[in-house]
């Protein structure tokens, strides 16, 4: 306990007003408090409900008088020119068939080594005694390439992307906008407003969507269970980071076996480890410098696959296209029973690497990738398979490695290298895959903060991150020297790759009802089709739980369990902040010097509250023998959408009266955008935005004045624009009504032109020689000569004493970890070590 006394202050009109002395106690019986669910949405009342007699009761009926529209904390401050220019859809057919071309090298990579190890593995387990078990596993293969990669990813999946992203994150980003079903309370409805959060309009089948809206919002148990199920999804395309480059990696180089007299297995580890190794060593320096090479390269593979499939099925075996009738599915089952059931494990493969259409839909469009598939990639496959079952038609005992075999006399080493080279490539997008996938689940605090570097100036996806990097490497040169065969790796490699695709099932089937209303028939007939499909193989790969299978799950379970901490102590904390902010006639009572004294300089307050006004800031004013003249709270906030644009990532809200020149920055970002911005360069940009703030909030006084007085003269004019009335109906639905100079370019002078719209006498429109205006660009000038410092709190979060033991447990010991060993904060912000001021806070959850 404390006692502060607070100093005399001054209000607009000039009287001052009598020192009062408060009693700051306990933040658990002072400021808490838990009715408050916005402060500043309630602090007109409180003051209300303070108001009594004497000079601090006119103070409080004074406030009150000013008109709340000033206020607004839907004033979107920032304004930069430029079009937004993410994922254009307005391209030439000539750039779309560049891109196309592009997408063999970074979408189709791991699609495209598959014929490598497909039949190897299908074979290892149903042995070829007639021409049935050949027939019947290349027509497995076809009709699985055909349903799962073209009919699902091609044309479904691939149109419900999020503004041109696409993923398991991409999906609960998109499924989040339509229904507030995401754990960390932190929505504003401003965010409704940004040109990227667009969402659909009615439609007939609007009922069954809201609906599904409600129940989703209403029970907590469904958003776990959605949360669960993307982070489950997340985890296993990480762990598809660490099978893939194993498995490609070492099918390039089991080729070497057969053509080198000495080259065993132990020689196939050996190589991969190396190639492995060098290959995630480089990550460091980016693909930028050689990702031109990936396309033509991958393209050379599949022209290779293509040529040598026709070659084999012409020399030896025409009738192998017989495999297209599903007949033979039904023989191969009902000739080998249980062994054809297990073979599916090894089937499975075939379609490994179909996630990435629609996981790297973000640097690329719907069409080219369409594209790509339906003229490049799937002929060439289907030639692929249907040339490799024509050479065993003549050879069955080539079976274990029919890739190489099938290959035509003298032209081994060239295919040899260039398919080494396709299987590097197909690592190299699932390892750059795998940082985006963390960098999303980070933004949408679900993964503990990691270093992130990004190698390219031009494109924003490029990124590396050293911890993920130097892990994956650990994990795939030990799969590999544990492992030593491709067979076990298959079995794992199939669970992970079936469970992606049964979440991405799963979620889009959510999309359907939810956001697109489909007709209830075909949204159902989705996962009915393709969902048991994908059951139908998760079935077979889980039966090799003991020969390998139970590698992903392992991997799976331990990303979930870390993901999960992360966000359920996030949540927590979250929470607390929420529960502990500071009531506003708290800092009304104080004063406008806040019971200590100001001293000139910027105070940057980091908080994760978007509302209220946090409770490290009290703990600030007891702590510091003074406070900074001008304080913003500054909240970094991803919202939802993949990208925010520039001119609309800042809002701001002045907090308290005018004199206290206390405001809220809300910085908000999408999951896919990179902060580049310095400190210094933050600083000019939020100082820019806040003046703008400020002129535009005397530009709404000016505008209300006038509307209370419609006879003012009217010869001289500017005009104004109103914000539509659009957005959710809340208790602030009246500050989303205020006009709004906003598309208006504002100079110096504070006026602007135009030759239509409303018009308001010049005289009433304050500029900056404006008393009050002028008054605070100075005081913030002055503010800013005198620098910036941030204050950021030392955060320890705590289980209270009362909770049960797996609380206690998770909360005080491996998220407390996590909290330890992740990205400090001043370090994820961006803020300069030498301007920081730091204090203790224990938040007890």
């Amino acid at each position: 306990m404390e006692e502060r006394g607070g100093g005399g202050g001054e209000i607009e009109d000039g009287r001052s007003v009598s020192s009062v002395s408060i009693r700051l106690v306990d933040k658990e019986s002072r400021w808490v408090d838990g009715s408050e669910v916005d402060s500043e949405s309630t602090q007109w009342s409180l003051m209300d409900e303070g108001a009594d007699h004497g000079r601090d009761g006119f103070l409080r009926r004074r406030l009150v008088k000013k008109p709340k529209r000033v206020d607004s904390f839907d004033v979107e401050a920032m304004e930069v020119a430029g079009a937004h220019g993410h994922n254009s859809k307005n391209i030439t057919i000539w750039r779309t068939l560049a891109m196309a071309f592009q997408t063999l090298g970074v979408v189709y990579g791991d699609l495209g080594t598959s014929p490598l190890y497909v039949f190897s593995d299908v074979f290892s387990k149903v042995p070829i005694r007639t021409e049935v078990e050949i027939l019947g596993a290349l027509s497995l293969v076809l009709y699985t390439i055909a349903l799962l990669p073209l009919a699902k990813y091609v044309f479904i999946v691939l149109k419900a992307n999020d503004n041109g992203e696409g993923g398991t994150f991409a999906l609960y980003s998109l499924i989040c906008r339509y229904a507030k079903v995401n754990m960390l309370p932190n929505h504003q409805p401003a965010d409704e407003h940004i040109s990227s959060f667009k969402l659909r309009l009615p439609t007939p089948e609007l009922e069954r969507a809201l609906r599904v809206k409600e129940t989703l919002e209403s029970r907590p148990c469904f958003k776990t269970l959605l949360l669960l199920l993307v982070l489950m999804g997340t985890s296993m395309v990480i762990g598809d980071g660490i099978l893939t480059p194993a498995m490609s990696v070492m099918s390039a180089v089991s080729g070497l076996q057969g053509q080198i007299p000495g080259f065993d297995a132990d020689a196939v580890v050996i190589v991969s480890i190396v190639i492995l190794a060098g290959l995630f060593s480089i990550q460091q320096f980016g693909t930028s410098k050689v990702g031109f090479s990936f396309a033509p390269a991958l393209a050379l593979w599949f022209f290779s696959l293509g040529s040598i499939g026709i070659y084999n099925l012409v020399k030896y075996d025409l009738s192998v296209l017989r495999a297209f009738n599903p007949v033979y599915i039904y023989l191969f089952f009902s000739h080998n029973s249980l062994k054809a059931w297990s073979a599916l494990g090894g089937c499975v493969l075939c379609i490994t690497g179909a996630e990435a259409m629609f996981a790297d839909l973000g640097h690329f469009t719907v069409l080219s990738i369409q594209i790509a598939f339906t003229s490049v990639v799937f002929p060439c496959l289907f030639l692929a398979y249907i040339g490799q079952a024509a050479y065993l038609m003549e050879f069955p005992g080539s079976a274990g490695r029919i890739f190489y075999d099938s290959v035509p006399d003298g032209l081994f080493w060239p295919v040899f290298v260039i398919a080494t080279l396709a299987a590097v490539i197909a690592s190299q997008a699932m390892i750059s895959a795998t940082f985006s996938c963390v960098k999303q689940s980070m933004a949408l605090g679900c993964f503990p903060r990691l270093k992130i570097i990004h190698t390219s100036r031009k494109l924003m996806g490029q990124i590396y991150i050293p911890v993920i990097n130097w892990f994956l490497m650990a994990m795939c040169i030990i799969v590999v020297a544990t492992f030593r065969d491709t067979t076990d790796i298959a079995n794992a490699y199939g669970i992970a790759e079936v469970g992606v695709m049964l979440v991405s099932t799963t979620l889009v089937t959510l999309v359907m009802l939810l956001i697109w209303q489909t007709n209830l028939f075909l949204a159902l007939l989705f996962p009915l089709v393709f969902g048991s499909i994908e059951l139908i193989y998760l079935s077979a790969v889980l039966t090799k739980i003991l020969e390998g299978g139970w590698l992903p799950l392992a991997f799976a379970a331990c990303f979930l369990c870390v993901m999960y901490i992360w966000n359920y102590g996030s949540v927590l904390k979250y929470q607390s902040e929420v529960r502990q902010k500071l009531p506003m006639h708290l800092l009304l009572e104080l004063g406008s010097d806040l019971g200590t004294v100001r001293v000139p300089g910027i105070g940057l307050l980091y908080s994760e509250l978007v509302q209220g006004v946090p409770s490290i800031f009290g703990q600030f004013l007891l702590s510091l023998p003074a406070i900074h003249s001008t304080i913003v709270f500054v909240c970094i906030k991803y919202v939802p959408v993949p990208v925010v644009p520039q001119e609309e990532r800042f809002l701001f809200r002045r907090v308290c009266p005018k004199d206290y020149h206390m405001f809220r920055c809300v910085a908000r970002y999408g999951y896919k955008d990179v902060r580049k911005e310095d400190h210094h360069a933050f600083e000019m940009l939020l100082v820019e935005s806040l003046k703008k703030f400020l002129r535009r909030e005397a530009q709404d006084l000016a505008l209300e004045v006038f509307s209370n007085n419609p006879d003012m003269d009217s010869s001289s004019s500017v005009s104004v624009r109103s914000r539509p009335l659009s957005g959710p109906s809340n208790d602030m639905v009246d500050e989303l009504t205020i006009p709004l100079m906003h598309d208006q370019q504002i100079d110096d002078a504070g006026t602007s032109d135009s030759a239509n719209g409303s018009l308001l006498p010049s005289s009433s429109m304050p500029s900056d020689d404006h008393p009050s205006l002028e008054y605070e660009m100075a005081a913030l000038r002055d503010a800013m000569d005198s620098g910036f410092t941030y204050l950021l709190a030392h955060g320890d979060v705590r289980a209270k004493k009362n909770s049960f033991f797996l609380k206690k447990l998770v909360i005080n010991y491996f998220y407390a970890f996590l909290r330890r060993n992740c990205r400090a904060g001043a370090a994820n912000m961006s803020v300069p070590h030498m301007n920081i001021l730091q204090v203790g806070m224990t938040y007890m959850v």
